[in-house]
């Protein structure tokens, strides 16, 4: 071992009880208006962030402008022949608080159809990285190589007035927007089936070209609006959120601001939970033989898992209901897939699990979140590919950073810069000594 690295052992292994007091034993001590857990742990709950486009209630879920998932489902217009609203619809309402018409979501539409065009130059970049290359690292090495193109960079060293520059967020916004389908289906032809390209259907719609150039019959179509309509926000505290808003508010462009958006999603601790799920459920399944056990033998199974570990995709750290975004794609499941073995194991987990948990005080929320049942509904239709899981992610949740960003500069934002301090400070105010 190096003598750097040793020394800076050292310096951890002294320096980390310091912190473990402080959490354990003054982490309700306040600091200003907060208390000291909550600047090391995280600024969790801090309530310092701003945005109109979705709130998390503990009792509603996700609302979107206000509405519930279930109301945003049943209001935005669908597209014809299909269950689900149009994504060209629900990013319209994410921007405007409005409910679009027909005519209004046609119109968003067209201005996608204009802006779809890959540059060749992206998918020579994605082909020339190694076909080993994380999917994530595709999505993002993708967006960010279209940086030369963003209207707002070009705009702004012309001298854009700062009561405008929303409106070159906003052309940068739709561009990239427009794109993000044909990336991501890219990638994913060029990873996984040999690449074998299907070109862009300009006669489709956001979710439905994306189904088409994955290679998926319907209702994969309906799958994808499902997919990036529940996907797209939740509110701007989460990593991938905030990390989007964080960049943007220093004025560095979409581009920059949506491929740091994905670079935080790819972390296990945000993006990777369904992924997570889906193996864990694979391993019940095998553990039991791959038949669908009673309800007796899954609670024996849930009882044992709890002596040494957790249930995957249980518990919510705001929620204190079933996500609705499990139960839409719960419903879902009922309709197309009920007879699915995997979905089979997912329906028995969500009957016996909560009441076990909270026999045994296991969470606040014993219900099911949104994980717990995503990652079932792709390995269904084909997409087995567990890493590639975030970059569907990554599409929805662009929808609603896009949505912020923009808003953001429309506004006039500031620049975020909270204030650090020194372990040395936390202390002498945990001691009483400040």
């Amino acid at each position: 071992m190096s003598i750097l690295k040793e020394k800076l052992r050292e310096k951890i292994v002294a320096e980390r009880p310091r912190t473990e007091k402080l959490m354990k034993e003054f982490g309700n001590v306040k600091v200003d208006e907060v208390t000291i857990g909550q600047v090391i742990g995280g600024m969790r709950d801090i309530k310092s962030l701003v945005t109109d486009i979705s709130y998390l209630d503990p009792f509603e879920g996700i609302r979107f402008r206000g509405l519930t998932i279930p109301e945003v489902f049943a209001k935005i217009p669908k597209v014809p022949n299909a269950e689900m609203p149009s994504v060209e619809g629900f990013f319209y309402f994410l921007l405007t608080g409005d409910i679009p018409t027909e005519t209004e979501v046609a119109e968003v539409r067209s201005e996608f159809d204009k802006r779809r065009e890959v540059p060749s130059y992206v998918f020579n970049i994605l082909k020339s990285m190694p076909i080993d290359s994380h999917p994530m690292t595709m999505f993002a090495t993708g967006i960010m190589s279209m940086q030369k193109d963003s209207i707002f960079a070009k705009d702004y060293h012309k001298g854009l007035k700062k009561a405008n520059y929303w409106e070159a967020y906003y052309e940068d916004a739709m561009n990239l927007l427009a794109k993000l389908p044909e990336i991501a289906a890219f990638i994913y032809r060029l990873k996984y089936r040999d690449g074998k390209i299907i070109p862009s259907d300009p006669k489709l719609d956001f979710g439905g070209n994306f189904a088409h150039m994955m290679g998926i019959d319907k209702p994969y179509d309906d799958v994808a609006r499902m997919y990036f309509i529940l996907h797209s926000d939740h509110e701007s505290g989460n990593v991938s959120a905030h990390t989007g808003h964080l960049v943007a508010s220093a004025l560095s462009d979409m581009y920059y601001a949506i491929s740091a958006m994905l670079n935080g999603l790819a972390g296990p601790l945000h993006g990777l939970a369904n992924e997570e799920v889906l193996r864990w459920l694979h391993g019940v399944m095998e553990k039991m033989g791959g038949k669908v056990p009673t309800e007796e033998d899954m609670k024996q199974f849930v009882y044992e898992t709890l002596k040494t570990g957790v249930i995957p995709g249980f518990g919510h750290a705001v929620l204190r209901k079933t996500d609705p975004r499990y139960m839409a794609q719960r419903e879902f499941c009922l309709k197309h897939l009920p007879n699915d073995l995997l979905f089979k194991y997912v329906d028995m987990l969500f009957k016996v699990v909560p009441p076990i948990l909270l026999e045994q005080g296991k969470a606040k929320n014993p219900w099911p979140n949104v994980d717990a049942q995503s990652g079932v509904i792709q390995w269904y239709y084909g997409v087995k590919e567990y890493e590639f899981y975030t970059v569907l992610f990554g599409i929805g949740r662009a929808l609603g950073v896009c949505s912020n960003i923009i808003w953001a500069r429309a506004l006039g934002y500031a620049l975020e810069r909270p204030k650090s301090l020194t372990t040395k400070m936390l202390e002498d105010i945990a001691f009483g000594k400040k």
